[in-house]
């Protein structure tokens, strides 16, 4: 007899964990699945926690989860070779509890997010993958067929969070391939030092942490972004860019990341770290045009797997824990309501993700990747353009500041042109609006 439950969620990402602990929550009978031997065994990067997506979940997490230090500053740096120029925001206001956001390891936070789904009466199979998704005579998901013995599964409804790849979604027919323009290819690297050499390089207390963001031509004109985060004794940084830049011009992330660690600004930073642990993966940055069909007769999609990351501020765990949140909360509620996991009453979940600041903030940025991708000057002349400027400004030499002033617009002309300064601040200003 083939075992029943009233949902089936797989993976046990941030998304996955979410859905499944808010349905454990509902009081339904729901079934995790993840191939890793523990929730977070093949993730071993640092990341970023927005507390207010979890906290609508678990309001005291706070006083249990592994957490490694509360942001109090965040800096974005426009680098050229050899400089950066940039903008700091640090507020004591973000020392006051309860914090907003903080760097964590995923593999230990993932762990403990699924010790919580359990607690919550949800059951955990790990070290099994679903190969694919089981359909009737009229092509309603009724359930997962996995690689153990006798192992269909059967449910009223299946949530797909297995991650950016999203095979059974893809071999489903419900999502197409990923294309190589909307995934970027990231590495990272966990550089262990003690607590008070931290403290003392980035001018931070005790359990206080700093992010900063890069662009420029640390990615060699391609679209991506590097990063450094701050853990307890440990420094996550890493870079990321398209993986259609990436196979154009024939670049490893990991030969960017040497370059990017090497650079005058960031090698003090990490000098004299014990580098414990690197790890490459994908990251869906296609924004809202990539977006697929997130719903159908007997499933939903929440997390990478919808494409649901926001690059434009380098949001993503808050994305999938909410997509992950409405999705269950959608089936819990037509459960209640005696309701049919039909793609009519699933469409509820895309209608309340277009509400939510979710859709809202890919809306807004929708154009903004095909401008980067088509217009690589705001990745090249411009960070080198702008570093040029403040050097040329800061530096005290006899010329007189106005002086200055025009030979920084004639450089800044040179390169683009009148008309093309007017262009590019017009597409910018289109894409941002």
């Amino acid at each position: 007899m083939i075992e029943r439950f009233d949902a089936i969620v797989v993976g046990a990402g941030p998304a996955g964990n979410a859905a499944t602990y808010t349905l454990a929550k509902s009081g339904l009978h729901v079934l995790q699945i993840e191939r890793g031997e523990t929730a977070g065994a093949k993730n071993v990067q640092g990341a970023i926690l927005y507390a207010d997506a979890l906290e609508r979940l678990i309001p005291e997490f706070r006083d249990e989860a592994p957490l490694e230090r509360h942001i109090i500053e965040q800096r974005m740096w426009v680098m050229d070779d050899e400089s950066y120029i940039g903008t700091h925001f640090r507020s004591d206001e973000f020392n006051k509890p309860p914090h907003n956001r903080y760097t964590i390891i995923r593999a230990k936070f993932d762990k403990w997010f699924s010790k919580k789904v359990r607690e919550a009466g949800a059951l955990v199979i790990n070290e099994t993958t679903v190969t694919e998704l089981l359909r009737d005579d009229r092509g309603k998901v009724i359930g997962v067929r996995t690689d153990r013995a006798g192992g269909d599964l059967h449910a009223d409804v299946v949530i797909l969070a297995d991650g950016v790849n999203s095979t059974l979604a893809r071999k489903a027919g419900f999502r197409p391939e990923i294309e190589p323009k909307h995934v970027a290819l990231a590495v990272k690297e966990i550089h262990f030092m003690p607590r008070d050499t931290i403290e003392s390089r980035f001018n931070i207390h005790k359990g206080e942490g700093v992010v900063i963001e890069m662009l420029g031509k640390i990615t060699q004109g391609m679209m991506g972004t590097g990063f450094l985060y701050t853990n307890g004794d440990s420094v996550s940084i890493g870079i990321g860019c398209m993986l259609s830049d990436l196979m154009a011009q024939k670049t490893t992330p990991y030969e960017l990341l040497e370059r990017m660690k090497a650079h005058p600004s960031i090698r003090p930073l990490i000098q004299g770290g014990e580098m414990k642990e690197y790890a490459a993966h994908l990251i869906p940055e296609g924004g809202y045009h990539a977006i697929p069909q997130v719903f159908g007769d007997g499933w939903l999609i929440a997390g990478d797997s919808g494409m649901f990351v926001n690059a434009v501020h380098r949001e993503g765990s808050n994305l999938a824990m909410t997509t992950g949140r409405i999705a269950a909360e959608t089936v819990a509620e037509l459960f209640k309501a005696g309701q049919p996991m039909t793609a009519a009453n699933l469409a509820e979940y895309r209608r309340r993700l277009d509400d939510s600041f979710v859709m809202k903030d890919l809306m807004k940025y929708k154009d903004l990747p095909d401008i980067f991708h088509a217009n690589k000057q705001f990745l090249t002349t411009y960070p080198e353009l702008l570093n040029r400027s403040a050097y040329t400004m800061l530096r005290v030499d006899g010329v007189d500041k106005l002086s200055k002033e025009r030979e920084i617009f004639a450089d800044f002309r040179d390169k683009r042109s009148l008309f093309g300064l007017l262009g590019d601040a017009f597409k910018l200003w289109r894409a941002f609006r």
